[in-house]
């Protein structure tokens, strides 16, 4: 029985293709724990899946080319072997950027080494825009930790990190204005420390225990 697997089918873009996809994967007593849709203005479509507990691989791809729905069956590596765990860095363009420059090269040490580590950033401003984006951290794959890199965050934000906390996601903050720094896991004011220090203490090659700096201010 395979771990997990993953498959990226070409389909018709149709009523009805996902739920006939889905149910020759039921079958098989297969698990979804992942599956990303991508529409195409020519009536196609492309969807993903990432399946575990899948018994006999080679018989549930042959059951979903069977399907009239079904283009194209292709086994594929996992997005997690591929890109492995996120790191989502929002805040201030010139601070999401520095922050960027430590995380990537702490990553890339770690990535040779047999890692994958990748990095995602978004600058914004306002708090609304902020908030939102926090909170939309939980539902990305593969986040292990977030990274806010302002001059200053609070009120609506703050609550979104604790939020994102709660739900068991590391938060580093630049040492900024405002409540965030108070909410976060850790603090660091050297933006391009930030991005080493938050890679470090993801990646399972360092020796690098956040239990032991939570709380702290660097």
């Amino acid at each position: 029985m395979s771990d997990q697997v993953a498959l990226h089918l070409a389909v018709v873009d149709r009523p009805g293709t996902l739920h006939r996809l889905t149910g020759v994967i039921s079958r098989h007593g297969a698990n979804i724990s992942y599956v990303d849709l991508t529409p195409q203005d020519t009536g196609a479509a492309t969807t993903y899946f990432e399946l575990e507990q899948v018994s006999d691989i080679d018989a549930l791809i042959r059951d979903l080319s069977s399907l009239d729905d079904v283009q194209q069956v292709e086994k594929t590596p996992t997005f997690r072997r591929i890109y492995g765990k996120r790191i989502i860095v929002i805040g201030g363009g010139a601070q999401v950027g520095q922050v960027a420059v430590g995380a990537i090269s702490e990553a890339d040490r770690h990535n040779i080494r047999g890692e994958r580590i990748s990095i995602d950033t978004i600058p914004l401003v306002g708090e609304k825009e902020l908030a939102a984006a926090v909170r939309a951290v939980t539902r990305l794959p593969r986040v292990r930790a977030l990274v806010l890199a302002g001059a200053l965050m609070g009120g609506e934000i703050t609550r979104a990190v604790r939020e994102v906390r709660e739900k068991g996601i590391m938060v580093v903050s630049l040492n900024m204005a405002g409540s965030v720094p108070s909410a976060a896991d850790l603090v660091v004011s050297d933006p391009v420390q930030a991005g080493v220090m938050t890679v470090m203490a993801v990646a399972d090659t360092a020796k690098f225990d956040i239990a032991r700096q939570r709380g702290k201010r660097y």
